[in-house]
């Protein structure tokens, strides 16, 4: 068995320049699936990206925005988001406190996510 504190996985540098941890990946070298855990301190926001596969994202704590496509909307804790691949996405946090987010994505991508 193996346990991992997501306080002792090292924060990756990424283009949004946000704290973001692969805790999946990283940690267990799976060659199947990614999960990153996305902390989004008030006012910080990803960029406009497409994933080369399909995401599902799930809210850990807070309240935030996703946009998926042309659609927006208003989540929080224990809600459950799907991005297809190829769709443009992001996330935004306009509350007063921290906002993360599990993000799943399956299979592993072979390809860069690009930013739009």
């Amino acid at each position: 068995m193996k346990i991992v504190n997501l306080a002792e996985v090292p924060v990756y540098p990424n283009p949004h320049h946000v704290d973001a941890r692969k805790v999946y990946r990283k940690v267990y070298d799976s060659k199947d699936a990614v999960a990153i855990v996305i902390t989004l301190k008030p006012g910080e926001a990803l960029k406009r990206h497409i994933t080369p596969v399909d995401v599902f994202f799930y809210v850990l704590e807070g309240t935030g925005v996703v946009e998926i496509g042309d659609e927006g909307a208003r989540v929080d804790r224990d809600h459950l988001v799907k991005s297809p691949a190829g769709v443009p996405h992001r996330w935004s946090n306009d509350a007063d406190q921290d906002f993360r987010v599990l993000v799943v994505k399956v299979p592993r991508p072979t390809g860069a996510t690009k930013l739009l």
